[in-house]
């Protein structure tokens, strides 16, 4: 298991910006899951929705991403170096998440040719699925 420290050593991101507060396994190269505890404290529900929080889809990807770029830069190849976006596809929100949530992120590596990879990505609260799809990346 990797606490925030040792999350922080391996992925560039930082708080407020760090999207998952543990990493339960992970297998350099190949697959990680992580947890995000969805407090009312998180800065983006001043604003996604007052009176109605309910967690951006575009963070939950954020959160997923962040997930595979541990599987990823975990690798001795890949050290020092950061994970970015090369696009999405396939993806569906199935259920809203919302404070008290524990959202569960798995990536599992499907493809990487050279620097340029995807991921098969599934976010869940409870065992229900909230988002899922595939993650393409670029290492640099």
């Amino acid at each position: 298991m990797l606490n925030v420290q040792q999350i922080m050593e391996i992925i560039p991101q930082r708080p407020p910006f760090l999207m998952i507060d543990r990493v339960e396994e992970y297998t350099p190269g190949e697959s990680a899951v992580a947890y995000k505890n969805i407090t009312m404290n998180e800065p983006f529900f001043q604003g996604h929705f007052p009176g109605n929080p309910i967690m951006p889809g575009v963070l939950m990807i954020e959160a997923l991403a962040q997930t595979g770029a541990v599987a990823i830069l975990s690798q001795e190849s890949a050290k020092g170096k950061n994970a970015l976006f090369g696009g999405v596809d396939k993806l569906k929100f199935k259920r809203q998440v919302v404070p008290g949530d524990i959202l569960k992120l798995e990536v599992k590596i499907i493809k990487q040719k050279g620097p340029i990879g995807v991921g098969e990505a599934i976010a869940t609260v409870d065992g229900q699925v909230a988002v899922k799809g595939e993650l393409t990346f670029a290492i640099v």
